[in-house]
C-alpha cells in the first residue's frame, strides 16, 4: 500500500486511503488471501501501528512511509523534541556524511523519538548505527516537522550539519 499499490490494482487517494473491500478482493486475486477480520487484526496488532482504518470503517491506509506519487498526506506541523534519532545501517554512513539524510523514494525522512526504536530500524539493513539529529536547531532554523499517527517524526531532509555521527552508536548530547 505504501509503494506500488497498482501491482494489485488498487488506487490510493491523496491521503493514502483505499477501499478495504477492493483491497481484500484484489489481494485475493493476486494470491494473498485474507478476510476483513484478519485485516482488522493486522491493523490492531501491528507493532509499528503502521495502518489506520477510516472513521467510517470502509477504508485503510498506511500512516507514513509512502513513496507513491498519488499520495500527498497532510500532516499538521509540530514542534519536535530537542533531539530525535535516525537508525540506519553502517554501510550508508559515507553517503549520509556527504549528502545528509534525504527522503529518497519516500516523501519524508523518518525520525524516532528514542534510540532503541532507531536501532531496530537501522538493523533491518545491516549493522545498525544511530544518528542523533539536532531538531531544536533545525526547527529554530525554519525546518518543518510532522508527526504521523504512529509517533514517527517526519521532515523533508536533514543536512549534515544537524547530524551527530559519534563513534558508531556512542554519542554525547548537543551542547
Amino acid at each position: 500500500m505504501r509503494h506500488k499499490p497498482e501491482l494489485i490494482g488498487i488506487v490510493l487517494d491523496e491521503q493514502g486511503y483505499t477501499d478495504i473491500e477492493t483491497l481484500i478482493k484484489n489481494a485475493c486475486e493476486f494470491g494473498k488471501h485474507f478476510d476483513h477480520a484478519q485485516l482488522l487484526a493486522v491493523v490492531a496488532n501491528n507493532d509499528k501501528q503502521r495502518y489506520q482504518i477510516s472513521d467510517d470503517g470502509t477504508q485503510i491506509r498506511a500512516v507514513q512511509g509512502h513513496s507513491h506519487p498519488s499520495v500527498k498526506r497532510y500532516y499538521e506541523p509540530q514542534t519536535p523534541p530537542n533531539v530525535l534519532y535516525h537508525g540506519t545501517a553502517f554501510k550508508f554512513l559515507d553517503s549520509i556524511k556527504q549528502h545528509g539524510l534525504i527522503a529518497g523514494s519516500r516523501h519524508y525522512v523518518h525520525l524516532s523519538a528514542d534510540s532503541d526504536t532507531a536501532t531496530k530500524v537501522g538493523a533491518r539493513h545491516g549493522k545498525a548505527v544511530v544518528l542523533i539529529i539536532d531538531t531544536a536547531k533545525m526547527h529554530a532554523d525554519g525546518h518543518v516537522f510532522y508527526q504521523a499517527e504512529n509517533g514517527v517524526w517526519l521532515t523533508e531532509s536533514v543536512a549534515v550539519g544537524y547530524i551527530e555521527f559519534g563513534q558508531f552508536g556512542q554519542f554525547g548530547q548537543f551542547g
